[in-house]
């Protein structure tokens, strides 16, 4: 315990307690009871749905962990007790993967991901195309934290790619993941930003979604943890987002999916 607490001492407090209260939380993946899921932020109204869904049909349930992949893979590294993760870019994936931490026959990409510019309808200011960002009357732009949020990288890459990263940097607010991003948007502490399409679709909300070509493919994988106590169940779940049932509601949210990224 002191060990993995040391380990964790470069990350946000938010995180930590995360990862601590996980820790102790009695029955974790007990004869296929329980499972606790990992996942990106921008999985989160998409994984709620499809969670209540699989609870449902196996009787098994599902803790969901949502947040930062990068924090999130920090924190498999050093011991946090999931048994599933779905990251919101492949490369982590990868990377646990070669220091042996999921098991590799359960790699899968799920999803492509989208990113589009959102508005906070009651801010009074439009803004249709990157472009637009530049308006004085835009004093904050909110988008994830590059350092460690797969969809802050794409954000980066698309103002980078339209040329307005330099001009807009004194304008950017980070949020620790895409869906504290979309709250700074929806509590008007920052007008607009760039935040995942899968949890744009709110009542405060106006967004346009941003050219693809702008930025890397946001390519989306999933593995079992190796130190699941529910291997069988573990694999199940990822079948099932991959499956029938799962496809149509990650396709409700917005996500392209694997078959469709040509």
């Amino acid at each position: 315990m002191r060990n993995f607490l040391k380990a964790v001492t470069g990350m946000t407090l938010a995180a930590v307690i995360l990862t601590t209260v996980l820790l102790f939380t009695p029955g974790r993946s007990v004869a296929g009871e329980k499972l606790t899921v990992a996942g990106a932020a921008d999985l989160t109204f998409a994984f709620n749905e499809i969670a209540k869904d699989f609870e449902k049909e196996t009787g098994v349930k599902v803790v969901l962990s949502l947040g930062s992949t990068g924090m999130l893979t920090r924190q498999i590294e050093h011991g946090a007790p999931f048994d599933i993760f779905f990251a919101a870019n492949s490369k982590y994936i990868d990377e646990l993967e070669k220091g042996g931490y999921v098991i590799p026959d359960t790699v899968a990409l799920y999803a492509v991901g989208r990113v589009v510019l959102a508005v906070n309808r009651a801010s009074g200011v439009k803004a249709a195309s990157l472009e637009d960002l530049l308006d004085p009357k835009i004093k904050k732009v909110a988008i994830a934290n590059p350092a460690h949020a797969p969809y802050g990288v794409a954000a980066m890459e698309a103002l980078k790619s339209a040329g307005l990263w330099e001009a807009l940097k004194s304008k950017l607010v980070y949020g620790e993941n895409v869906r504290q991003t979309l709250q700074f948007i929806q509590t008007g502490n920052a007008e607009t930003g760039i935040v995942a399409l899968s949890v744009a679709d709110l009542p405060e909300i106006s967004y346009t979604l941003i050219d693809a070509k702008l930025h890397n493919p946001i390519r989306q994988a999933a593995a079992v943890v190796k130190t699941t106590g529910d291997e069988k169940r573990a694999r199940e779940f990822i079948k099932y987002v991959l499956g029938p049932k799962g496809r149509p509601i990650m396709h409700k949210y917005g996500f392209v999916l694997p078959e469709e990224d040509r």
